[in-house]
């Protein structure tokens, strides 16, 4: 038989726990109350947003063979290479609209990289291993060779004709150029290696100089 002290002692503490328990879920509720109270008055945080700058993009027209400048307001990021990248996109962008003057199918996505490294003095190809090392950066002075990564889907659903090749390879040279003045220099790759061609006429091989690629009138290249 239990003893009647014990007996007491054990009612008492469960009494205790139990108030225990209902204090704590007092406290609960309030401090969860209280939360909600100070989200709902602190102030949203402002979304980071990049600022709009200008760029100028050289638009190719295939009804009159030219290149145009077009200037445009977009925000840009800090880095060089993306900065290129931003604003080869939105000329792709311009190509890939309806009614473009220069119908190219692609956008933006077209082009997965843009390394910059310095530009070498006789026109050398850099080595993977250069190229690599360089990344997106662009923090090299003095003369700049732009390597613009293009993807395949683009470079095979780009109509043939060597007109047609030569105005985009021109315009993204000329526009390199009009925003980064250092880009004195560019090569083409396709899906990370070098390709001949761009649709079967126009050269990747070669190294273009970004400025002489648009004309001094903004005519015919």
């Amino acid at each position: 038989m239990i003893p009647r002290y014990q007996t007491i002692l054990f009612v008492v503490l469960l009494l205790a726990s139990v108030a225990m328990g209902g204090f704590l879920w007092q406290m609960r509720d309030k401090a969860h109350q209280r939360m909600l109270e100070g989200q709902d008055a602190a102030p949203a945080a402002a979304p980071m947003v990049t600022p709009a700058e200008q760029a100028t993009v050289y638009v190719a027209s295939d009804a009159d063979n030219t290149l145009t400048p077009q200037p445009l307001s977009l925000p840009l990021p800090a880095s060089p290479g993306l900065r290129a990248r931003a604003i080869l996109g939105k000329l792709l962008d311009l190509y890939a609209a309806p009614n473009a003057p220069h119908p190219v199918p692609g956008g933006a996505g077209s082009i997965t990289q843009i390394f910059l490294l310095p530009a070498p003095a006789d026109g050398s190809t850099p080595t993977a291993a250069a190229i690599a090392a360089a990344g997106t950066a662009g923090q090299s002075v003095g003369p700049q060779l732009a390597i613009v990564n293009l993807t395949g889907a683009f470079a095979n659903g780009h109509p043939s004709g060597l007109e047609t090749e030569t105005l985009t390879v021109l315009s993204i040279c000329a526009t390199l150029h009009a925003n980064l003045p250092s880009v004195t220099q560019v090569r083409f790759m396709v899906d990370g290696a070098p390709r001949a061609t761009l649709a079967g006429h126009a050269d990747l091989a070669r190294t273009y100089m970004a400025d002489q690629a648009a004309p001094n009138d903004g005519s015919h290249p």
